[in-house]
């Protein structure tokens, strides 16, 4: 399995039979994380009480205090804490009101061991994208990090749309954010206390999407042994995010876009029809017009999903904040990988945020965790940032600029860095020097000087 979430984390299986714990503590060892057991909940809260994890796997029915009681008390004490509940006594209702008092997810027994993995990693993601908030009027919002103008209107959407049932799809590139904003709309309406169930439609096999979304009656397929409630069902009263919308099938898309209008589906197998209320939040990375017209997705339904539409503008055009998010992860890997960087050198700062970033805050990120992990100063410079690979900065004469002094080196790097900053802002505004100068927050007069001492006249 390819590993998706960094390992050694800290998980912690609660369970009163010996065997399943040993079977889940060697499981998640093997994963890379670090896992501890209890045998009930009273034991797995004094457990909780003394060691910081990640997140916990608890079984529903146990002697004493029950899995139920030990989500209520997570919900209470530590706000955050992922759990995953495993029982034997799968029913909607359970299910529901687990998901209701903050579980993450709800599996039931038998379960093959790579689901409860997939589910895990999932969780652990979803920590991890939300852990960390800075504070809202210093870094962003909505636990969102980003004070530019494109994100300020990003906010005020979610602030306007929160409390509305009408249908939001997110836009944006890869690693941008957009699990963010569906938990922001959430977390802001007045379904906060209900449940947000999360599919992500480009990871399940489309022989399952149906019975995923919609659930299933005992016997409707081989393996079917007992009824099991969807996703729909799962987050009645809630949210509904539908993450990368646009790889459902076509057969698939034509009974979502019945549930959007309605309410209204059949469980696989069954005759009986069930009404849900849900909040849906979409998700994609695809322009999904260009998708219509080549016939991949339905026109209907993409007007039924795209009542609000929220984009998120990739991390190229928001560079003024990569030092709030440069701040944050510091913050995050110091405490994470026990080491004590203090900051980042101008010029390093300069050459992230003359970066591209095809993989955005993702690459960031990733990024930020192998700089600190390695790094053997407090103050990190170019240097320290393996695989920035940004074209045009670090290149073949890298080797004379080592003889420089410093202060020479600086200024040959930094005008480096200024080129390549304004070629960008230039691109960004197909050469409209006007709008090129105010992105970069300098005079028009000021920006046709530097283009000319630059060499970007000719060019253009």
């Amino acid at each position: 399995m390819t590993r998706d979430v960094p390992a050694k984390r800290r998980l912690l299986v609660v369970d009163d039979e010996a065997s399943i714990r040993k079977v889940l503590q060697a499981m998640l060892t093997r994963e890379g994380h670090l896992a501890d057991t209890a045998e009930s909940g009273q034991d797995a809260v004094a457990k909780l009480e003394e060691e910081a994890y990640d997140l916990v796997v608890t079984d529903l029915k146990m002697p004493g205090m029950g899995g139920m009681e030990l989500l209520s008390w997570c919900g209470r004490t530590l706000p955050g804490l992922p759990v995953i509940v495993i029982t034997a006594h799968g029913t909607v209702d359970t299910a529901v009101e687990a998901l209701k008092l903050g579980a993450y997810d709800y599996i039931t027994k038998p379960f093959e061991q790579e689901e409860l993995r997939m589910v895990i990693a999932k969780a652990l993601r979803s920590e991890e994208a939300s852990r960390g908030a800075l504070h809202e009027d210093r870094d962003g919002r909505y636990a969102i990090i980003g004070r530019t103008q494109g994100m300020r209107q990003v906010y005020g959407l979610i602030e306007k749309v929160a409390d509305s049932p009408t249908t939001v799809l997110v836009s944006g590139e890869s690693g941008t954010g957009k699990e963010l904003v569906a938990r922001a709309l959430h977390d802001s309406s007045s379904r906060v206390d209900a449940p947000f169930v999360q599919v992500n439609c480009g990871a399940i096999p489309e022989n399952l999407f149906e019975s995923e979304l919609f659930g299933y009656e005992k016997g409707a397929f081989t393996g079917a042994v007992s009824s099991k409630p969807g996703r729909f069902e799962l987050a009645h009263g809630g949210t509904l995010f539908l993450d990368e919308v646009g790889e459902l099938p076509l057969d698939l898309q034509v009974k979502l876009l019945r549930v959007l209008q309605d309410g209204t589906f059949e469980r696989v197998g069954g005759v009986k029809q069930l009404k849900t209320d849900v909040r849906v939040v979409a998700a994609t990375n695809r322009d999904l017009l260009k998708e219509v017209k080549r016939g991949s997705f339905r026109e209907d339904l993409y007007y039924r999903l795209n009542v609000i539409p929220i984009r998120l503008p990739p991390l190229r055009e928001r560079a003024e904040d990569i030092p709030l998010l440069v701040d944050h992860f510091l913050a995050k890997f110091n405490g994470r990988l026990c080491k004590e960087v203090e900051g980042i050198a101008p010029e390093a700062m300069a050459a992230l945020m003359a970066h591209r970033w095809p993989g955005n805050i993702r690459e960031l990120e990733n990024l930020m965790e192998r700089s600190v992990l390695l790094a053997d100063a407090t103050l990190l410079g170019v240097k320290d940032l393996p695989g920035l690979g940004t074209p045009g900065l670090v290149d073949e004469d890298e080797e004379d600029l080592e003889e420089l002094g410093l202060k020479d080196y600086v200024r040959v790097y930094t005008a480096r860095l200024e080129r390549a900053r304004i070629q960008r802002a230039l691109e960004l505004e197909d050469g409209n020097v006007t709008r090129a100068a105010r992105r970069l927050g300098i005079s028009r007069k000021s920006l046709q000087t530097k283009m000319k001492d630059y060499g970007l006249r000719d060019e253009r």
